[in-house]
């Protein structure tokens, strides 16, 4: 069944992200995630000798630390 172009939610009563402290909030946080399974990721690889896993980990790592950093300084 279709619905109704008129029901949902207006754009307007949307959170803004720029403006919402709880999406930013979030966002660090499943950031913060990465960087410690990336880690872990990385120290399992270094053991299983995976080259690949470790090339993957490290890209999420510095990626992840990369992000934080600009959160950090407020340049994003």
């Amino acid at each position: 069944m279709r619905y109704e172009a008129s029901q949902g939610v207006p754009p307007d009563a949307l959170p803004i992200y720029s403006e919402s402290s709880g999406l930013h909030f979030m966002l660090n946080f499943t950031v913060a995630l990465a960087l410690i399974i990336g880690i872990a990721l990385w120290v399992l690889a270094r053991y299983g000798k995976v080259l690949w896993l470790k090339v993957w980990s490290i890209g999420l790592v510095v990626f992840s630390a990369a992000y934080l950093l600009a959160a950090m300084t407020n340049s994003i």
